[in-house]
C-alpha cells in the first residue's frame, strides 16, 4: 500500500482522531489524538491489509517554540508481510506529558518508551516497567528537552565543562576524557 492508501485506511477506522496527514513528506505520517494510540497501534499491526508488524523506532522531538509548545512522540512503523512504512505523531503538551504506552502491541516498546520517558520526561500510562533507562535513578530532569541546562555538579562530581576544558577545544585540542580515550596527546596515561 501506498502512504495515502494506508491513511484512508487508519481515518476509515478511527476518523477525527487521525488530525492531519503529509504524504509529501520524506517518510509520510499521519497525526493521531493521543488516547486514540494504542488502538491505532494494535489495528495497525491486526489489520491484514496493513500487518505493521515491526516498530522500528519510537522517537521524541522537543518544539518549545511552537504555539503551543509541544512534544512530539514518532512511531516508525514497517510492515515484513507487505513491505511498506508508515509513521504515525502524537503531539503532546510540555507540561505533564502523557499518552497510552503501545508495548503490549510491539514489546520493543518497552525500551523506546523508557528512552522518551528518561530524555524527555514523556509518562507512558499502562507500562509495565516506567524507569530511566539511560540516566542515575536520582538524576534531576531530562536532557533532550531543549531548555535543559547542564548541572554543573551529580553527586559531588564536576560534569558541566569546565571554562578551561571549553577554551582547549575551542582551541581545537582533542580532549580526553579517561584512560580509554586514544585521541591523541593522552596526557593523562603514562
Amino acid at each position: 500500500m501506498d502512504a495515502k492508501s494506508i491513511h484512508e485506511r487508519l481515518a476509515q477506522r478511527f476518523g477525527d482522531k487521525i488530525t492531519a496527514f503529509q504524504p509529501e513528506a520524506l517518510q509520510p505520517f499521519a497525526v493521531i489524538a493521543a488516547d486514540a494510540i494504542a488502538d491505532a497501534a494494535a489495528f495497525a499491526k491486526s489489520d491484514p491489509e496493513l500487518a505493521f508488524d515491526n516498530l522500528m523506532c519510537l522517537s521524541a522531538v522537543d518544539h518549545p517554540k511552537e504555539t503551543p509548545p509541544r512534544l512530539e512522540v514518532v512511531y516508525h512503523l514497517y510492515s515484513y508481510r507487505h513491505r511498506h512504512s508508515f509513521v504515525l505523531k502524537v503531539h503532546l503538551p510540555r507540561e505533564d506529558a502523557h499518552l497510552p504506552t503501545v508495548e503490549e502491541t510491539w514489546g520493543v516498546a518497552n525500551w523506546h518508551e523508557r528512552e522518551a520517558f528518561d530524555l524527555f520526561g514523556i509518562v507512558f500510562d499502562g507500562h509495565s516497567d516506567l524507569r530511566r533507562i539511560l540516566l542515575p535513578d536520582d538524576w534531576v530532569g531530562h536532557p533532550l528537552r531543549k531548555d535543559w541546562q547542564d548541572p554543573d555538579f551529580y553527586n559531588g562530581m564536576h560534569v558541566k565543562p569546565t571554562p578551561q576544558m571549553v577554551d582547549r577545544f575551542l582551541a581545537g585540542e582533542k580532549i580526553g576524557v579517561g584512560p580509554f580515550d586514544f585521541t591523541p596527546p593522552n596526557r593523562h596515561v603514562e
